[in-house]
């Protein structure tokens, strides 16, 4: 199922999401964690007016879904007059899975403006990474990525950075939804440090959107450049930036991960 597919799929109601999750968008034995924060933010826009620009998230992962059947419950905090703050609850029957903040905000005046660079990475050869099934989390097939700098999962590659071209094949256009699909791609930065593979997971993420406006962009010649800044007892720090195919920077994302090796 195309994400494009998908997508029409989710039924809101108020401030209510429901979704059957297709096997393919799974990751290992929960939903990937970039469709869950989509199905927390479609909530969220159930009580929020469209055009107000999503700016963070914030996304604690409490549980693995045990099922398809995923649902999203976006509560009203508070709304002033330029941001809008509202938690979302993600939930599998009687079983919490997630919960989200996240924070709307409208354009306010000020002279303040800084923009970040992309930089450049010299690489001749880019490592195409090829989706095999039972091999790799099955919503990896939804995109496409090659290696720039830093090594694939399990390589031994003692790289704290990493660089990844993105693209998401059969898309034609960005949306919101497809910016939080793009920004939680990358796997642990920690798991290409290892040379036999070893499961790991997202505790934390926070994404902070650095774009005004996220629509409308081609779904091809993105990047994602991350670092793992520290690792110790099994838990991983990680930061990403995600940048558009424009190299216009997009979002800003950091993880708090486990990893079992």
């Amino acid at each position: 199922m195309q994400f494009s597919e998908l997508l029409p799929s989710i039924r809101r109601s108020g401030g209510e999401s429901v979704c059957e999750v297709h096997p393919e968008w799974m990751q290992g034995r929960a939903v990937f964690g970039g469709l869950q924060a989509v199905l927390a933010v479609h909530a969220m826009r159930g009580l929020v007016a469209g055009e107000i620009p999503l700016r963070t998230l914030q996304v604690a992962f409490v549980a693995p879904s045990t099922s398809s059947h995923i649902q999203a419950s976006a509560t009203l905090l508070r709304q002033g007059k330029s941001a809008t703050q509202l938690e979302a609850r993600l939930t599998d029957g009687d079983t919490l899975l997630a919960v989200v903040i996240g924070v709307f905000g409208k354009p306010r005046p000020s002279s303040l403006r800084l923009v970040p660079t992309m930089p450049e990475i010299e690489c001749d050869e880019p490592r195409t990474f090829h989706y095999v099934p039972g091999l790799v989390p099955s919503f990896t097939q939804h995109f496409n990525s090659s290696w720039l700098r830093g090594g694939v999962p399990f390589s031994g590659t003692r790289d704290p950075r990493l660089s990844v071209a993105l693209g998401m094949p059969g898309e034609l256009a960005s949306s919101e939804f497809h910016v939080l699909a793009m920004a939680d791609f990358l796997p642990p930065v920690a798991l290409s440090w290892l040379d036999t593979p070893a499961p790991g997971s997202s505790m934390t993420w926070m994404l902070e959107i650095l774009a005004e406006k996220v629509d409308g962009l081609p779904m091809e010649g993105w990047r994602a450049d991350a670092e793992m800044v520290a690792a110790a007892d099994g838990y991983t720090h990680q930061s990403v930036t995600l940048w558009g195919p424009l190299g216009q920077p997009i979002a800003l994302s950091r993880q708090t991960m486990v990893v079992f090796g």
